[in-house]
Order: structure tokens, then sequence, then C-alpha cells
């Protein structure tokens, strides 16, 4: 049974959004410091709209994961949930994303592809079902507290919204991209981690979050390894306590080794997000002997080397 009437009804699910239309690339423009407040800017707008209110629903991160973006999202009451479902499964969420993607960044007409995840479960499969999707979010707390970024792009966007609101007594009709500098925000990497150098055999290295590059060499070369590597990362990082681990082995078990290592580091990158460093990775691959491996991210040898 779901949260009574004295227990606060929380739950989470991941939005999955990929367009169709090869010129606009919905991670890149996200990743980029003056198309993110438009992005941001609808998806927030749309949010609302699904729900009939600024606050029905809560944007906790937004993960860039080509070729998707991915929101993920905090529900505090059963009856803003209800009626997001509602409104995804009558596609009027879509529609509203696809609008106002087309408004806040001043282009043609933007298709889009969803997908909704609570957990393991694939909600678009069982949207009839309002009641058994309500319970999976439930049942997905969610794993993180809002991220500092998104936090500063809402209060960029509050006083957009009340500057346009004088004006226009519309909010947001206007159609004009958000990239003025004032919304600009700063690059990913800008700021580098309070640990900015670590040592590694002696050798002194640069420390830095983990790239694309990183990750897919970690997915190839790590083999049975991942779940013990996952396991030591585990100790600073919600995002893959008991039994996530498992779970991934589990849900990825036809897929393969590649498969399951590369969904632990992504779970480990989107949670930590700045703080995904190649310092904790290397610092996991050594408690684990993977000396090997720690040297080929470092560009210590060539992949032949790399067993």
């Amino acid at each position: 049974k779901m949260a009574g009437s004295s227990t606060p009804w929380i739950g989470s699910a991941y939005l999955f959004l990929q367009s169709t239309c090869k010129t606009i690339v919905l991670p890149s423009l996200y990743e980029s410091s003056q198309k993110k407040p438009g992005v941001f800017k609808a998806l927030t707008l749309a949010l609302a709209d699904s729900t009939g209110s600024l606050n029905g629903v809560e944007i906790l991160k937004v993960h860039c994961s080509h070729p998707h973006l991915i929101v993920q999202l905090k529900f505090l009451k059963q009856e803003n949930c209800r009626r997001f479902l509602r409104s995804y499964r009558e596609g009027a969420l879509q529609k509203s994303l696809q609008n106002h993607l087309q408004l806040s960044l001043a282009t043609t007409t933007v298709h889009l592809e969803t997908e909704l995840k609570a957990g393991n479960e694939h909600l678009d499969k069982m949207l009839k079902d309002e009641d058994r999707c309500l319970e999976c979010i439930y049942r997905e707390k969610p794993d993180r507290l809002r991220d500092e970024e998104i936090t500063e792009l809402e209060e960029c966007l509050k006083s957009l919204i009340v500057h346009q609101s004088i004006n226009n007594n519309v909010a947001g009709k206007d159609g004009a991209p958000l990239n003025s500098p004032s919304l600009s925000l700063p690059s990913p990497g800008s700021s580098l981690s309070p640990e900015v150098t670590f040592i590694f055999q002696g050798q002194e290295f640069a420390n830095r979050t983990l790239t694309p590059d990183d990750h897919q060499k970690f997915a190839k070369f790590v083999s049975k390894k991942w779940k013990q590597v996952g396991r030591s990362l585990q100790k600073n990082c919600r995002a893959l306590r008991d039994p996530v681990i498992d779970n991934l082995a589990l849900e990825y078990d036809r897929e393969g080794l590649y498969e399951q290592a590369y969904q632990m580091l992504l779970r480990f990158i989107h949670s930590e997000g700045k703080k995904a460093t190649i310092a904790r990775l290397i610092a996991a691959l050594e408690e684990n002997s993977l000396i090997s491996l720690a040297e080929e991210l470092l560009g210590l040898h060539s992949n032949e080397d790399c067993s």
C-alpha cells in the first residue's frame, strides 16, 4: 500500500528525451552554456503544463547521455504524479515540450521521442494501468538531492518569468531565445574538483571529470571485475548502494559484461556529476589490482597491452 495521509507521497522517475531531427541534438544543446537555459525553460514549462503547477514536479538533475537528454523527476504528491502520467499518456506532455523547445530555442518544429522509466520498470509498457505506474514511481525514491546547477537555472528562470509577466502579462510567450549574457552559465568542467592532482605509481596526474572515452575504455577492459570496482566506488556514492550493483548485473545479463560495466559507471557519473573524477576511478581500480586498466585510462600504454 502507498503512503497514507500522514506520510508525504514521494516518488521518482526518469524522462528520456530524444530529438528525431538530425540537426537538433538535445544533449549538445544542454551542454552549451548559451542554449542550456532555453532547454531548461522548455522542460520546466512543459512539466508545469502537465501537472497544472510550477511546483507539481521537481527536476533533480538533467543528464546528457547522447543521443538522450534524461530528466530525473521527483514527485511530492500523488495527485501531481497522476496528472503528469495522464498528460504523458495522452501525448500532451510531448506536444507541450515540442512547442516550448521551439519557442525557447527560436527554431523550427522539434519532434521528440519520449520514454519514461522508474527503476528497472519501463512505464511506457503499462501506461493504461495508472495505479501500477504510480506504485512503481512511489517505490523508486530519489537517490540524490537537487543538483546545484538546477537550482541556479531555476533562479534564472524565475527572474525571467517575473520580468516577462510584468512586460507581457504572459510568461514565456515572446519566443526570444534565452541566450543573454546574464543567463549564460559556466561551461561543463570549467571549475576544477577540489583535488586538482593525484598520485599514481609515483607520478602526478591532473584530476578531471570522467570523459566518454574513459567510460568506454573502462567498460571494454574491466571484464568480470566491474562489480568489485562498483563496490569500491559505492563507499562514497549513494547511487551504487546495495542492491543496485546486483540489480544491474541481472538487468543487463543478456547484453553481457561490457553493458553491465557501462551501466554501472553511468550510474556513478550521473549521480556524482563533476565529482565523478578520474582520481576516484583510478583509486577503485588500484584497490582491485586492475593496474593495467588504470594505466590505459591515464594513457601510459597502448590498447594492445591492456587485458
